[in-house]
């Protein structure tokens, strides 16, 4: 009994045939560039997505800014909490407070707004990081808002409340410049 050989085994020539092998990568759709400029090798990173997509170039600075945010947040949250009459003198000098609850649940909310800081500043996704800038923006425009239409209605202004509002315009002008720097695009080379 004779073995009959296998046929020698073809080279298809859609895979060598240049044409072939663009039409089809252009009917599966990887290898031309998605709406956020990507160029996917394949369909499985299509899918999955790009883990340098998500890479943050992070702008210098940052880390210590989310580092001095979280600490200042904490600290005020902390005075707020155990000193309510100081934290208040030292921003409104001669008047009293009539109830401390307002001030120790602004060390509260202040509190929370801390942990957000503290888990920022460990992570590396660029959303998470440009939402907790945004947070801490607004926090400041608002703080800014508050505290100087109590100042006008009041009539009083003192030396540390115009730290207060002067801080509160460079925290501010700080932390969207990370925010905007953190939202921008890579050069491409």
């Amino acid at each position: 009994m004779t073995t009959k050989q296998p046929p020698p085994l073809m080279k298809k020539h859609s895979q060598t045939d240049l044409v072939s092998r663009l039409k089809t990568r252009k009917i599966l759709g990887v290898g031309g560039e998605d709406d956020d400029g990507e160029v996917h090798r394949s369909k499985i990173s299509q899918v999955l997505g790009n883990e340098i997509k998500f890479a943050v170039r992070e702008p210098l600075g940052l880390r210590v800014w989310q580092f001095i945010s979280a600490i200042i947040f904490s600290g005020v949250a902390i005075m707020a909490l155990t000193f309510p009459d100081q934290l208040y003198d030292a921003v409104f000098e001669d008047e009293s407070v009539n109830s401390k609850t307002p001030i120790r649940l602004y060390g509260g909310a202040l509190l929370s707004l801390s942990l957000i800081m503290w888990n920022a500043l460990y992570t590396s996704e660029k959303v998470i990081i440009r939402w907790t800038l945004l947070t801490e923006a607004c926090y400041f425009g608002v703080q800014f808002l508050v505290t100087t239409i109590t100042l006008v209605e009041s009539g009083r202004i003192s030396t540390g409340a115009m730290l207060l509002l002067a801080s509160r315009i460079l925290f501010t002008l700080i932390t969207v410049y990370y925010y905007y720097q953190v939202g921008r695009r890579p050069k491409k080379i």
